[in-house]
């Protein structure tokens, strides 16, 4: 069985939000990472003197994401657009997979929820929505970051995108 990839689009969404660095730096949590967050091989004496071009960033991380492609086959149970597998792979190479995992997003995936809330005849929330459950991971340390407001606002964009 053939593994699905992510598609242009997506690829493009994942490249701007993660941003391109050419020389070996240490991320926040002390890593060494290069390219488009990548950690393959570095080691500490890398920062500062490894470089790499633009196309080596990009197959470093289309490398990258075959795990998480992987992930969101094997964990969503119903068909999805290539739009919507590549915006859940953009989640999820930002996020992990086990907080796919453990999401209520996935839940109202596989349900077949609806993309917005249902409403009653009040504006009663009766079905909550994909776009509810994809919206609330914005927080990093406690802190709502309006970077990932946007990264998932532009994720959602691709989601409902056919």
């Amino acid at each position: 069985m053939t593994t699905r990839t992510i598609n242009k689009s997506g690829l493009d969404l994942v490249k701007q939000f993660e941003g391109l660095r050419t020389t070996a730096y240490l991320c926040p949590a002390g890593i060494p990472t290069i390219g488009y967050g990548s950690t393959h091989g570095l080691t500490p004496g890398d920062v500062g003197r490894k470089k790499i071009t633009a196309p080596q960033a990009e197959i470093l991380l289309r490398a990258d994401l075959v795990r998480f492609e992987k992930a969101v086959s094997r964990l969503v149970t119903v068909p999805l657009t290539d739009n919507q597998f590549a915006a859940l792979v953009s989640w999820t190479f930002n996020l992990g997979e086990g907080n796919l995992v453990k999401s209520t997003l996935l839940k109202r995936i596989n349900a077949k929820a609806p993309i917005t809330d249902k409403t009653d005849a009040n504006g009663n929330v009766i079905v909550p929505g994909i776009e509810r459950s994809w919206m609330q991971w914005v927080n990093a340390g406690g802190k709502r970051l309006q970077g990932l407001v946007n990264r998932r606002a532009a994720e959602m964009k691709l989601w409902k995108k056919p």
